[in-house]
């Protein structure tokens, strides 16, 4: 076992150096790309390489497709297909280092479970950054929910004070004096930065729909492009409706959040139960044994 480890230290480090050899500069594009989260950026390149020549992708089509589409609600379609591959590499860097991990405790140590240890994470932890990837995704378009309504009472109460759509929008942007944090206030910066580009409005109303990739952002552009030319009442009228429903909505995404909050208490509780029951169980147990 022990030279079986050494060996498979040896390969995967050699292999790594092979492929890293061949690689060169094919992959020097993707190294600027932003993208959160990725740790071994550098060490994933070999990886790549792998990826494409071996067509992973076409093995396991609805994977690739998932995360595709996680990361194209996260950052867009541009460079969708880049990113996607990036987080594959990433994915496969994290498994090639455990196995390595496992390999060389096992050869340092003597014992079967450094490999066994090594080889188990190296499957889980991909299936766990995979999974992190949706929560993340599903975490933005709720953060956008919650905020949607607030933004548009803004709206609707300086477009009642004379302002027109444009600029309602500009003035709430403002607010936030640079922070950008949240995902809803970010992708409306990056509107109006178009909007100083020379995009149109409808246009850049557009784009932002597709990049926040949410349902109700789409029906609030959706009422925005089909009423902020009659002006007026009846568009302040139109967004006071959209209001009300989104509030509802928030409403329910609340009551969610506050759920999944309870649910998770359970087990810390359970626990606790069962340490206050020893606590005071041990003593009386012990009496009535002397």
């Amino acid at each position: 076992m022990i030279w079986l480890c050494g060996s498979a230290v040896l390969m995967l480090g050699l292999g790594w150096i092979f492929l890293r050899l061949k690689c060169g500069s094919r992959y020097a594009g993707l190294r600027g790309l932003p993208m959160d989260g990725l740790r071994l950026r550098g060490l994933g390149e070999p990886f790549l390489l792998l990826i494409e020549q071996w067509g992973i992708g076409s093995h396991i089509p609805s994977v690739m497709f998932r995360i595709q589409r996680s990361l194209q609600r996260s950052y867009g379609m541009r460079y969708s297909a880049e990113r996607t591959l990036l987080f594959m590499g990433e994915m496969f860097s994290y498994s090639w280092l455990l196995l390595i991990g496992g390999s060389a405790l096992t050869l340092f140590s003597g014992e079967k479970a450094g490999i066994l240890l090594g080889a188990g994470l190296a499957v889980i932890l991909p299936v766990a950054l995979v999974s992190d990837l949706h929560k993340k995704v599903r975490l933005r378009e709720q953060n956008i929910m919650l905020e949607l309504p607030e933004l548009l009472n803004s709206i609707v109460l300086l477009v009642g004070a004379g302002e027109n759509v444009q600029r309602a929008i500009i003035r709430c942007v403002e607010s936030r004096k640079g922070d950008y944090s949240h995902p809803l206030y970010k992708e409306l910066s990056i509107m109006t930065g178009e909007w100083e580009s020379g995009y149109s409005f409808q246009q850049a109303f557009e784009n932002f729909s597709k990049r926040c990739a949410v349902q109700e952002v789409s029906l609030f552009t959706t009422t925005v492009l089909l009423n902020y030319r009659r002006g007026g009442a009846d568009f302040v009228l139109s967004l006071r409706d959209l209001s009300r429903m989104l509030w509802e909505k928030r409403k329910a995404i609340s009551r969610t959040r506050g759920e999944q909050a309870s649910s998770k208490l359970v087990f810390p509780m359970v626990v606790i139960f069962l340490i206050v029951i020893i606590l005071v169980g041990t003593p009386a147990f012990m009496m009535m044994k002397m």
